[in-house]
């Protein structure tokens, strides 16, 4: 009988999530030739080759995609047995920042999963503009954060990518009107992008609305008296992404990041762990270059 090592498993889910070994070896704290003996060991002990390293890029093989389901199943369920069976020594509380657009449908489940193996710690969710989480953890006041921004900053890890839509009313036709009315809350992290496109394209815009309330924003969108810009899986049912077939500029990609998790305590390394494992099941795998 052949038995899978956990810590080998938790080692391949790295290689997988970060597209290397680079990187991996940095999260896991080992050198790069821990984590390339691990997964050599694995390799050999499965009898099939789980990475394809025939281009730059670390892509999985088809092997290794199936192993990857199984992986992540036992690496959640032993860390689930771990916590469940040593509750006793995770109390306390801790504070995870998202910005509200992004906090469904990965942050209920993230939650509820950690809530379960670790009862006794009391997690509060604050959710603002990706601003004002930085300055949030920057002064202590939340352990972990989310992010939408265009590009990494020091100290944080990128989750996934994510296009960035216009977003109008339901069969709205404020997208069609010069100069272009937009809804964007003071703090917006979409905002410098959205007018930088703008002014690129030459298109005339003006602000609708001066607000720090993304709920006055979503109303003044939804009513088709301006449009603004989303993450295309956050987009509200009563609005909709905008086809301009080209009347707009392309709005490109913006990142979830996560900041707070390095040189933490072990019980936010486990939240972070989890909201790892969340956004993974609810992306395609993103493999990066090592």
């Amino acid at each position: 009988m052949r038995n899978l090592d956990v810590t080998t498993l938790r080692s391949f889910l790295e290689v997988a999530e970060q597209g290397g070994v680079t990187r991996a070896a940095q999260v896991l704290n080992l050198t790069q030739s821990a984590v390339s003996m691990q997964l050599k060991r694995l390799e050999e002990m499965l009898g099939i080759e789980l990475l394809d390293r025939s281009n730059r890029r670390i892509a999985l093989t088809a092997s290794g995609e199936q192993l990857l389901t199984y992986a992540r199943r036992i690496v959640d369920l032993n860390d689930e047995a771990v916590g469940r069976l040593s509750d006793e020594i995770y109390e306390g509380q801790l504070t995870l920042g998202v910005p509200h657009d992004i906090v469904y449908p990965v942050v209920p489940r993230v939650l509820k999963t950690f809530s379960g193996i670790f009862p006794r710690v009391n997690v509060a969710l604050k959710s603002s503009s990706t601003m004002r989480l930085h300055e949030a953890l920057k002064k202590g006041e939340v352990d972990l954060i989310l992010t939408t921004e265009k590009a990494l900053t020091p100290g944080g890890e990128t989750l996934t990518e994510m296009p960035l839509k216009w977003v109008g009313a339901l069969g709205g036709q404020a997208w069609r009107k010069r100069p272009l009315r937009l809804g964007f809350c003071n703090v917006c992290i979409f905002r410098t992008t959205v007018l930088r496109s703008l002014d690129a394209a030459g298109i005339d815009w003006e602000l609708a609305i001066e607000s720090d309330e993304d709920r006055s924003v979503e109303a003044l969108i939804s009513a088709d008296l301006a449009v603004g810009a989303l993450l295309e899986t956050s987009i509200p049912p009563h609005q909709e992404a905008i086809n301009a077939q080209g009347a707009l500029p392309d709005l490109g990609y913006h990142q979830i990041n996560m900041y707070g998790a390095a040189n933490r305590d072990d019980i936010t390394r486990q939240l972070a762990d989890l909201v790892r494992q969340g956004f993974r099941a609810a992306t395609p795998t993103l493999l990066r270059q090592a």
